[in-house]
């Protein structure tokens, strides 16, 4: 097949989201997918064009090989890493009907249970069941026999479902709960979190040793209430807006008008049972809204 070089940058370039989607379900690391698609481009520079018969293919394979290789060398990394690690939030549309962004089809909740599996196993996971890739293909990226990549994405499947919360929320009564929330929250109201929170509700906290965040999950309405009130009250400057990370409702914190908090929640009759905290600022590239211009007052939501 005879393919021009102007030709390969078009169809990389019609491919770029898919790419940027594989590599952000292996890594849940906007700036690492960005990287790895960069690398796969580089390759395909140094390839013989004509030498390949499905660009495609060609490209979401190499895609998933050099986040795979990635991906192994950041689980060793992450093992030092400071505090509890949290996938990198991207800001997603509030209506299904409107997502088109490589996030849109990586949920928070499948984020967060995929930084429990194995690197394989995550691998075969989102090249099959998230990307529709045959096993044929996974098994190309991966080295593996398509038999061995069903097992791994098998065991994967059974993971997740066994592990990702499976709550109905009314749309309306959801953005109620995280409105009032991102009050209570900004303004340290400690007897309006309490409302809000299940009573065995669960705060993870990314700082990464970047920001001051918790180093262990904090457990139960009253403690994660208390801590809070403690680190909001008092603080002048801070706003909040709700928005929507990886499909799941979530409030951006603002002091002095950036993004200091991502708390991504999930509510399960009205009350709040998980928050997952992500204060690291190396993990803000996939907000929309870092930073606000208009001035806001203290606790205001938009």
């Amino acid at each position: 097949m005879c393919r021009s070089t102007d030709e390969a940058a078009v169809a990389f370039e019609a491919l770029r989201p898919r790419l940027l989607g594989v590599a952000y379900g292996l890594l849940s690391s906007v700036a690492e997918a960005e990287d790895v698609v960069q690398e796969a481009w580089i390759r395909l520079q140094r390839t013989q064009l004509d030498a390949i018969e499905d660009l495609t293919g060609w490209l979401v394979t190499t895609t998933s090989r050099i986040a795979l290789d990635v991906l192994r060398s950041a689980r060793a990394r992450r093992e030092t890493y400071v505090g509890p690690w949290l996938p990198e939030p991207v800001e997603t549309s509030p209506d299904p009907a409107d997502s088109v962004g490589f996030a849109d089809s990586m949920s928070w909740a499948m984020l967060v249970v995929l930084e429990t599996l194995a690197p394989a196993e995550r691998a075969a996971f989102v090249l099959h069941d998230v990307f529709g890739l045959s096993f044929n293909e996974v098994g190309s990226a991966l080295g593996r026999n398509p038999a061995a990549c069903r097992k791994l994405a098998s065991r994967a499947r059974k993971h997740i479902e066994d592990r990702k919360p499976r709550f109905d929320v009314d749309p309306a009564e959801h953005r109620a709960t995280v409105n009032a929330f991102a009050r209570a929250a900004v303004s340290g109201d400690l007897s309006g979190l309490l409302r809000l929170l299940a009573p065995d509700a669960v705060l993870t906290a990314d700082g990464g040793g970047v920001a001051v965040a918790a180093r262990r999950p904090i457990i139960g309405a009253e403690r994660i209430a208390s801590f809070l009130a403690m680190t909001t009250s008092g603080e002048k400057g801070l706003s909040t807006q709700t928005t929507v990370v990886n499909g799941t409702p979530a409030v951006l914190v603002y002091e002095a008008g950036k993004v200091i908090t991502v708390m991504s929640l999930y509510i399960h009759d009205g009350l709040i049972v998980t928050i997952d905290a992500v204060r690291n600022p190396n993990k803000f590239h996939g907000l929309r809204h870092r930073q606000i211009t208009s001035k806001t007052t203290e606790g205001d939501t938009t």
